[in-house]
């Protein structure tokens, strides 16, 4: 005679939860159920269902809208009122693996101090593929929706309907995890970020980004930024916007001046918040008023009208213009921006910028030979791409830039071959695309994230218009500025701008801005 079952195994996200799978999981452990082998399923009195909440390390993307300790919050209050006899044990997200049911198994012994044994245990699921997974480790399956005549909806498609504005998921779903979601408004976050058209299904702005890399660079470059925008900080409720990993709140934090100001870090990945979130517990931060949010500003407003002091944008813009509608984009955030801000209050940007004369026709001289045929690199793993565009000389990358960056990035770009030698080869193009190219040019280990970003769309009189057209006034020292290290490290090494005419060397553009608007104190006009 089969021993009691004592666990009902019931992996799965839980986005959701079912009146379906409530019904279900009473009638399995009052024994009405039967099982994949059609024989019936006899639970020990005591008998608990065992909520494996998997991805319980990863929120706010489309695959996992709802952050864990809403959805185990949703399950303890279903389960409670129904009288279910529950446990929850949180999953971490982890690749998909062949051992995914061991690292459930694991993790569950590990949380509940008990195993759950072959012998006492049926599991509860309807995705075939997952169900194979634990009948290999010898367990016994209960069907669940895939076994239910009608072939009731499964939390996800609940999910979708919700998504699409599908009143009706209100009636598949239990009554308590619909208020549930009433109450904290989680219907509104799940269409929110299932339609952020700038995210990938992970949650972040591109699939092919180098994050230990880009974070790096970014803390490097942190004390030079810190020590740019710091002289215009206005102390109070401080908002980063594009905080990628806190370095520059961290060096906020830091500054006595801003020791009673509460610091506030946004980011749209959810790498980048996550990485903050961690070196905020290991005590980074001197500043005990830190946080960090995952949010995308461009979907709506972050923070209530008027009560921001300070907000920073650094290396931020570009990736907005980049990703989402080009300028539009950038004069919705600025008035979004302008909304949060406080009278009196700023927004310190800083970024790359394109010339002032983006259309003049230059010749872009460069070492090596440009008669190297561009490579497919779509198929190719990034430390593949990586190593094959640093192989490359500048002529060469040339080559290859003209083939990724207006497929990836949408920009036009004209590049006219006037010399072709083994050392040195000239393009004649316009400084929009020389400067476009050699900004680029240098982020190899993400080449192809980086061809998808544009850095010259704006000019310095664009971003006086943008600015000044939504209400903001331009403190002093706002403007186009040149990177002279930038230019003499990066942009000239193997590598000049002549005239196409008379061949005279061309002065290199400014290539960064810095703008400090200011809110008014009393509303102009």
């Amino acid at each position: 005679m089969p021993a009691l079952i004592r666990h009902v195994l019931f992996p799965g996200r839980h986005h959701l939860v079912t009146a379906f799978q409530v019904a279900y999981l009473t009638d399995l452990l009052a024994g009405r159920v039967r099982d994949a082998d059609g024989e019936p399923v006899t639970c020990a009195p005591d008998a608990r269902v065992v909520w494996a909440l998997t991805s319980a390390s990863h929120s706010g993307t489309r695959r996992n809208p709802v952050p864990a300790h809403r959805r185990e919050a949703m399950i303890e209050a279903v389960t409670t009122r129904a009288g279910l006899a529950s446990l929850v044990v949180p999953v971490a997200d982890v690749p998909p693996s062949p051992r995914f049911a061991h690292t459930v198994l694991a993790t569950s012994e590990l949380v509940l101090g008990e195993a759950l044994a072959p012998h006492d245990t049926v599991v509860a699921c309807s995705t075939p593929e997952v169900a194979a997974m634990y009948a290999a480790e010898g367990y016994r399956i209960a069907t669940a929706e895939a076994g239910a005549p009608g072939d009731p909806a499964r939390p996800w498609d609940v999910l979708e309907r919700m998504v699409a504005g599908d009143d009706a998921w209100r009636t598949v779903a239990h009554p308590d995890a619909v208020a549930f979601y009433e109450r904290y408004r989680l219907d509104a976050h799940v269409r929110l970020v299932h339609t952020d058209p700038t995210v990938q299904d992970d949650g972040d702005l591109t699939e092919t980004r180098d994050y230990a890399t880009y974070t790096a660079a970014f803390d490097d470059a942190s004390d030079r930024k810190w020590e740019q925008v710091a002289p215009h900080v206005r102390p109070g409720r401080i908002v980063d916007l594009g905080c990628a990993a806190g370095g520059l709140l961290e060096r906020a934090a830091r500054d006595p001046r801003l020791a009673e100001s509460d610091l506030y870090g946004v980011d749209v990945s959810r790498h980048l918040v996550a990485e903050a979130e961690h070196r905020r517990a290991q005590g980074v931060f001197a500043n005990p008023n830190v946080f960090f949010a995952q949010r995308n500003l461009l979907l709506g407003p972050v923070f209530p009208e008027r009560s921001v002091d300070t907000t920073t944008t650094i290396a931020l813009t570009h990736e907005i213009a980049s990703y989402g509608d080009g300028r539009a984009d950038l004069e919705l955030l600025a008035r979004r921006v302008f909304e949060h801000t406080r009278p009196g209050g700023v927004w310190i940007n800083s970024d790359v910028l394109g010339p002032a004369d983006p259309e003049r026709v230059v010749d872009l001289v460069l070492d090596g030979d440009a008669d190297v045929p561009a490579r497919d690199l779509s198929g190719l793993e990034r430390a593949q791409a990586a190593a094959h565009v640093a192989g490359l000389s500048p002529a060469a990358r040339l080559v290859q830039f003209a083939q990724d960056f207006p497929a990836l990035s949408g920009a036009e770009v004209k590049v006219e071959w006037v010399e072709r030698g083994a050392d040195r080869s000239v393009a004649r193009t316009t400084l929009r695309t020389a400067m476009e190219y050699l900004c680029t040019r240098d982020y190899t280990d993400s080449w192809l994230s980086e061809c998808h970003e544009r850095f010259c769309d704006l000019t310095g009189d664009d971003w006086t218009d943008l600015l000044t057209g939504v209400g903001f006034e331009l403190e002093p020292g706002s403007g186009p500025w040149r990177n002279d290290w930038l230019v003499e490290h990066r942009l000239s090494v193997g590598a000049a701008l002549r005239d196409p005419v008379t061949g005279a060397p061309v002065d290199w553009p400014d290539t960064h801005v810095l703008t400090v608007a200011r809110r008014p104190l009393v509303p102009v006009g």
